[in-house]
C-alpha cells in the first residue's frame, strides 16, 4: 500500500477563536499552525486566509504573504490554496489564489446547503471556468466532493477536457447538506472514482478520526486540521493543529501505514515541484 499523505486544514473560512482560542487569523498565527502540522508530518497545508480579525479573504495578496511565509520555514511543504473561499463571495475573489500558480488548490464540483440559509454554490459552469483556469497555469486540482452526484460531474467534465486524467478527490464526508459519514457510504464513494485516481477523507467533526482510520484501511489519504474538527476528542479541544496531525499519525502508526514525506506526496499525485 503506497504511502499516507497528511493534509492538514488549518483554519478554513468559518470556524473562529470562539470554536478554538488557537484558530489562526494573522500570517505569524497561519505560519505557526503550518508549522506545527509539517513538523508531525502534513505534507500538504490546505490553506484558506483570514484578515487579522478573522473574517474570510481571498485577497491574493494575503495568500502570497501567507503563502511565502509558510514556505520560509516549510521549505518543500505542498500549499493548497482553496477557491472555495466563503459562502456568498464571487467566482471572481474565490480564483484569485490560483494565479500564484501554486502547485494544486481545490475544485468544488458541486452545490451544498450548509444549513439555514448557507447554499455553497457552484455551477457547472463555475467549475469549468475553474477547471480550465487550472488547466491553462498548471495547477493540480483537488476535488472536493460532498456526495456522489458531484464525483459523476467531475467525471463528465474530465470527459469534456474541464478536468485532467489521474484525478485526485477529497470526499467531504459528514458536512450538514452532504453525504453521512459512514463506512457504507465511504465504501460508495471510493468505488464511484476511476481506476487511478487518488482520494482523501476529511471527515467533519465527531467523524474525523473514525473516518481516518476507515480511510487508511483502504488505501486512502486523510484531512485533519481546525476547518473541519477543533477536538482532540468529546470535549476537549485541541491544543493546535499539530495535535491533530500527530493523532492521525499514531492512527496510521497502529495500522502499519507508513507517512509520506512531501515530495513523495509530489510522486503519489503526479505533481512537479515548483520549489
Amino acid at each position: 500500500m503506497e504511502k499516507l499523505i497528511i493534509t492538514a486544514a488549518i483554519c478554513g473560512a468559518e470556524v473562529t477563536k470562539d470554536h478554538n482560542p488557537s484558530v489562526p487569523y494573522t500570517v505569524e498565527e497561519i505560519v505557526r499552525e503550518a508549522k506545527l502540522s509539517y513538523d508531525e508530518g502534513a505534507s500538504i497545508i490546505h490553506l484558506h486566509v483570514r484578515n487579522d480579525d478573522g473574517t474570510p479573504t481571498q485577497d491574493i495578496n494575503r495568500f502570497k504573504e501567507c503563502m511565502n511565509a509558510i514556505k520560509d520555514v516549510c521549505k518543500d511543504v505542498i500549499v493548497q490554496p482553496s477557491t472555495g473561499g466563503a459562502v456568498g463571495m464571487t467566482n471572481d475573489e474565490r480564483i484569485k489564489p490560483v494565479n500564484l500558480y501554486p502547485e494544486m488548490a481545490t475544485l468544488d464540483c458541486g452545490t451544498c446547503n450548509f444549513g439555514g440559509d448557507n447554499v455553497f454554490i457552484n455551477t457547472e459552469n463555475t467549475i469549468k471556468e475553474f477547471g480550465k483556469k487550472m488547466i491553462e497555469l498548471n495547477v493540480k486540482p483537488e476535488i472536493e466532493v460532498f456526495d456522489k452526484g458531484m464525483i459523476d460531474m467531475a467525471l463528465r467534465l474530465n470527459k469534456k477536457g474541464f478536468i485532467k486524467d489521474k484525478m485526485h478527490f477529497n470526499f467531504v464526508m459528514g458536512v450538514n447538506g452532504g453525504i453521512s459519514a459512514t463506512y457504507r457510504d465511504l465504501i460508495f464513494m471510493k468505488e464511484s472514482i476511476p481506476y487511478d485516481a487518488t482520494f482523501t477523507v476529511s471527515g467533519i467533526g465527531r467523524s474525523q478520526f473514525e473516518m481516518i482510520a476507515l480511510s487508511i484501511l483502504l488505501g486512502g489519504h486523510v484531512r485533519v486540521g481546525f476547518e473541519d474538527n477543533v477536538y482532540m476528542k468529546k470535549g476537549l479541544l485541541a491544543k493546535s493543529n499539530g495535535e491533530l496531525v500527530q493523532k492521525a499519525v499514531r492512527i496510521a502508526t497502529e495500522l502499519q501505514r507508513e507517512i509520506a514525506t512531501p515530495n513523495e506526496a509530489r510522486e503519489i499525485l503526479g505533481l512537479k515541484s515548483r520549489l
